[in-house]
């Protein structure tokens, strides 16, 4: 997690997306370009990080069976 004016933000990266959506690498560069994908919060040397939640919207949104219980709930 990065802290960002005294909010704390969770970043993902390609491997992140990678492994919450189950595909391979080549698959996630597919995706994250398309022009649905959020896009990136920052493009740094090492690549582009996305907001957590940005990218769980996402999900929500256009992969709706991947969705995550609450089991709390």
């Amino acid at each position: 997690m990065a802290l960002l004016r005294g909010t704390r933000v969770e970043v993902w990266g390609a491997a992140e997306i990678q492994e919450r959506l189950g595909i391979s690498r080549q698959r996630t560069y597919i995706l994250t370009g398309r022009r649905d994908f959020p896009p990136p919060a920052a493009i740094l040397k090492m690549g582009q990080i996305w907001l957590r939640s940005d990218v769980e919207a996402w999900i929500l949104e256009k992969r709706p069976h991947l969705v995550e219980v609450d089991e709390e709930s």
